[in-house]
């Protein structure tokens, strides 16, 4: 790696980073750690949301994926728009009006503290899991790229994202994501970009190329 590929990728970690500890930094209360005061712009959270779905790992097992068993899983993607409109139509106002701060809180006013605590558990151990994979999978890739150890890289990530998710709670991280998904919608862009000028045929070419494949 050159000197200006250092440069960016640490640039670019420590300003999203830092960004996101300076934007929410203060003391705090249940409210704000949890809701983030309920003062976030509609287009910021759906930024969040959306970086959340597609993460990392998504970018890069995707491909890999539509290589090996085509665009099938594509589907998922095209059901999550409506799902998530669904849920904020029917469950979101709900929250709002019984003042909850989790939807486990909700399941403990409905049902009682065990079926809470089973919820609650059993979404931990899924995410902590998803997380560790989530994690581990650009560390192989920033390992390799960096030549650095492994474990130290899955070590470095993980600090990263606790130290604005602990300072600053559930705005830090959406604001966080909020500028992670403009860096990977950017550099997805730029890759199409670059994949299309770089083909050795015209793009109307390598489709009519595809086409004659198939049959």
């Amino acid at each position: 790696m050159s000197q200006l590929d250092w440069i960016v990728l640490f640039g670019t970690l420590a300003l999203i980073v830092g960004y996101g500890v300076y934007k929410t930094y203060g003391p705090k209360d249940m409210d704000s750690y949890l809701r983030g005061r309920s003062d976030m712009n509609w287009w910021t959270i759906g930024l969040s949301i959306m970086a959340t779905q597609a993460s990392a790992i998504t970018f890069l097992s995707t491909p890999g994926q539509a290589y090996e068993d085509g665009m099938r899983f594509l589907q998922f993607y095209f059901g999550l728009p409506i799902a998530m409109i669904i849920l904020s139509v029917t469950f979101v106002p709900m929250y709002y009006r019984l003042k909850v701060y989790t939807a486990y809180e909700f399941l403990e006013s409905r049902f009682d503290l065990k079926t809470r605590t089973l919820a609650a558990s059993l979404f931990l151990i899924q995410r902590g899991l998803a997380a560790g994979i989530t994690i581990y999978a650009p560390a192989i890739i920033l390992s390799t790229l960096l030549g650095w150890n492994l474990t130290f890289t899955n070590v470095f990530i993980g600090i990263l994202v606790i130290i604005y998710t602990v300072s600053g709670g559930t705005k830090a991280v959406s604001i966080t994501q909020k500028q992670q998904m403009m860096v990977m919608m950017g550099g997805m862009i730029l890759a199409g970009i670059l994949v299309v000028r770089m083909l050795p045929v015209s793009f109307q070419e390598a489709f009519t190329w595809r086409e004659r494949w198939s049959a």
